[in-house]
């Protein structure tokens, strides 16, 4: 689906719709107060990766005060889904927290105007938290080889030996434990199964994938679905994105001899120390193979790398715009705290917003060269 196709569906994801901004002749007008209001205007649509939720609320908040007169519609509908809807030509852009594979990479060939293809853009950057539903415990370590067992039913009560030995002093309960884990494909699952398969590989049999492997516990649809679940059973066990967390018990993980407890912090450490994936499309795709089992004191290893996946060419000057504008805005200093303080991600820092915006520039003047 060309240019014509993706215009037409600008309108056509609405399950958030914000105030946003695409372009005009003129990039500024004068309103009854005398302030310069941009004129940027027009709609675009993507959808994805439902762990951007909290940071999208924000970015939207702080791009609709910059640029007034356009709308963005994000559909939160995961990033298996968004991945399908960009590369189908119904999107715009995605939000994923997964990389496309070989054959995506392909037909976003097809989606996208020219030749160049898609891209990864990394702009949200968070820890998975692991969540659990007991009253009057608040934290718990735990290893690798641990959260596969208990993910794959081999460990299945709270008082489990296995546990205990890791929490001296903690009042385990006898009770179940129940996994709790998504429905639809995910990113976030695809970033935690390749955890547990590259940490555990003994007790983790199953092949990396965003569609949940195992047979055990119960599936929750999108993040809120699964939250409500674990919020609603005592003995429930989970993994979402760390925004979502709230006053639930959290897991710190074992790295090194090390318990580490999510934070920003530790996830960056993480991604600072990966390198890019060896299949990624070409010099300006940054797409990254993050390091599940890192050398690095502090690292917490359990973490999402959230994307935009833009096309490298966009025929349309409006749509162009719309995205690049978006896309920049969220990269920009402003826009990182933003969604740090909305949602407790890691700022993707300065070198790398630099880069980020750097190659939206080049698509937005159209000397993107592949």
């Amino acid at each position: 689906m060309k240019t014509a196709t993706r215009v037409g569906a600008f309108v056509s994801v609405a399950a958030m719709s914000f105030a946003l901004a695409a372009c005009t002749p003129s990039n500024e007008r004068i309103d009854t107060t005398g302030e310069d209001v941009s004129t940027l205007s027009g709609s675009v649509s993507g959808a994805g990766a439902s762990s951007q939720e909290a940071a999208v609320a924000a970015w939207r908040a702080g791009f609709q005060r910059l640029h007034p007169y356009a709308t963005v519609n994000y559909d939160p509908i995961g990033s298996g889904g968004g991945r399908t809807q960009f590369v189908d030509g119904a999107t715009s852009f995605a939000g994923s927290d997964a990389l496309m594979d070989d054959q995506e990479y392909a037909n976003a060939v097809e989606a996208c105007d020219g030749d160049l293809g898609a891209i990864h853009l990394p702009l949200y950057i968070a820890p998975i938290a692991l969540v659990f539903n007991l009253e009057e415990i608040d934290s718990l370590n735990m290893t690798a080889s641990l959260i596969a067992q208990i993910f794959d039913g081999k460990v299945t009560s709270w008082d489990d030996p296995a546990i205990a030995e890791l929490n001296e002093g903690v009042d385990l309960p006898p009770s179940p434990i129940m996994p709790v884990y998504r429905a639809d494909e995910s990113g976030t699952t695809e970033n935690f199964v390749e955890y547990l398969h590259e940490a555990a590989p003994e007790d983790w049999p199953y092949e990396p994938s965003g569609d949940w492997p195992a047979g055990v516990g119960e599936a929750g649809p999108a993040t809120s679905g699964q939250m409500q679940i674990v919020q609603d059973t005592p003995g429930s066990f989970a993994y979402v994105d760390a925004s979502r967390a709230g006053s639930l018990g959290t897991v710190a993980v074992e790295i090194n001899g090390e318990f580490v407890p999510y934070s920003p912090q530790a996830a960056a450490a993480v991604v600072s120390n990966s390198p890019r994936s060896e299949g990624a499309n070409g010099e300006y795709d940054l797409a990254f193979d993050i390091d599940r089992t890192p050398d690095a004191p502090g690292a917490y290893p359990i973490v999402l790398v959230s994307y935009h996946i833009v096309c490298q060419q966009y025929d349309d000057e409006n749509e162009r715009a719309l995205v690049t504008e978006y896309l920049t805005y969220i990269a920009s200093e402003e826009g990182q705290q933003s969604s740090a303080n909305a949602a407790g991600s890691s700022p993707i820092g300065e070198e790398l917003g630099g880069r980020v915006t750097e190659i939206l520039d080049m698509i937005a003047d159209g000397s993107l060269d592949g």
